[in-house]
């Protein structure tokens, strides 16, 4: 099977990474906002933490497969290279349209496939593409560099520009300008690389107008998806995606839970504050558990209907399941200085390797040691580093194969 994720804990036997690169040497303190960071990551020891990441996945058994590796192997055929090169200038702004000769030269001169990937996410500068001998004035009023293709920074968190659903792919519509571009490597891999080219059903595409980002969708497995409301993700966007899903006999999904977190920056994904741990166990931020409102999606009749569910959230989550308890871990604990210094440092993303396993940030040892005493198993990955970009080692994964849960 070349795509087959049916739930969030089963065994994971293959993984999409991006190594951090160049894109992060080009943050500066005046682009930080707009490029989604609160910090500069220094990018020798991103990487190190990364590296480390990476060998613990293998060590559990999953191949990791590059970002990079994936995109050049992808292009080889230079029409699609050209058609690849075209889209991603038309998709980088006004500005970059109407430089669009000087980039597809430069880009096109890259004569190593990859090098190029790299340089779409390492972003242009106009004196990369010898604009500035040609305006004076420019060259005199601007002493700052000005990107005509802006870097990517946020690659290296691969859950979010699109999502593999059981076998098949959402690919996203990303909220901010500075991640929308992300989605065109997803895309030009599901659709041209030799391993998954043709017969990949498309769950959502980024021309609906309805931010969806992956970052907000959990397999919970038994026909169950959970999907988050938040910052980045818009409930028109998820009643799209049910109705699709829930609509097709081979899509698996049955039921939908959307859950409405708090729109604010540091839970700005579903995945940030909640994650499945073990069969019918999850580990929570409880700061969201006032709050939170959850919505169930149907079908009935040919139909797909939504409606609010009453209870706490384990009785919620139990009832959507269709099990009998559900066991809720809070991130921190009761200490609620821990609880929220943790989520900061993405103490409630982790990823699940297999069942009761699941790698973390060693940052985070309240809520760490609080998941082994559940009988969760921890593996524990530096984060300094990885930290900055306020995502944890879910975030930093897209699973596309793991086995199936009995």
């Amino acid at each position: 099977m070349r795509l087959s994720v049916t739930s969030e804990i089963g065994i994971l036997k293959k993984v999409l990474l991006h190594r951090p690169g160049q894109e992060l040497e080009q943050l500066t303190p005046t682009h930080l906002g707009r490029m989604l960071f609160d910090d500069i990551p220094y990018l020798a020891g991103a990487q190190k933490e990364h590296d480390l990441f990476a060998q613990t996945l293998r060590n559990q058994g999953a191949q990791v497969c590059y970002l990079t590796d994936l995109m050049a192997q992808s292009l080889t055929d230079p029409g699609v290279r050209r058609q690849f090169i075209d889209e991603f200038i038309l998709e980088g702004g006004p500005l970059a349209q109407h430089h669009s000769q000087a980039l597809a030269e430069l880009l096109l001169g890259i004569g190593d496939t990859k090098a190029m990937v790299e340089k779409t996410m390492a972003g242009v500068t106009d004196q990369e593409a010898g604009l500035r001998p040609a305006q004076p004035l420019t060259s005199l009023a601007r002493y700052e560099t000005r990107f005509l293709l802006d870097p990517i920074p946020n690659l290296y968190f691969t859950r979010d520009p699109f999502s593999v659903i059981r076998n098949g792919v959402a690919f996203s519509h990303m909220l901010a300008p500075a991640r929308q571009r992300e989605t065109i490597y997803g895309r030009y891999i599901m659709a041209h690389h030799p391993e998954y080219a043709g017969g990949i059903t498309s769950w959502y595409s980024p021309d609906i107008p309805y931010s969806l980002e992956g970052g907000d969708i959990l397999v919970v497995g038994g026909g169950l998806l959970c999907v988050g409301i938040s910052q980045r993700t818009d409930p028109e966007a998820i009643e799209i995606l049910g109705r699709r899903m829930i609509r097709d006999p081979q899509s698996g999904i049955r039921r939908i839970l959307a859950m409405d977190i708090p729109n604010i920056r540091a839970y700005m994904h579903l995945d940030t504050v909640f994650t499945q741990v073990d069969r019918h166990v999850f580990t929570v931020h409880p700061g969201i558990l006032p709050v939170l409102r959850c919505f169930l999606l149907e079908g009935k009749g040919g139909d797909v209907f939504a409606r609010e569910m009453k209870g706490t959230l384990a009785e919620i989550l139990a009832c959507a399941m269709g099990v009998p308890r559900v066991t809720l871990i809070l991130c921190g604990g009761q200490d609620m200085i821990a609880s929220q210094r943790e989520q900061w440092n993405d103490g409630s993303n982790t990823l699940c390797v297999r069942p009761g396993t699941v790698i973390v940030y060693d940052r985070n040892k309240v809520t760490n040691r609080i998941l082994r005493d559940h009988g969760i198993n921890t593996i524990e990955v530096a984060g300094s580093e990885l930290a900055r970009g306020r995502g944890g080692p879910r975030c930093m994964s897209m699973p596309l194969r793991r086995d199936g849960v009995e």
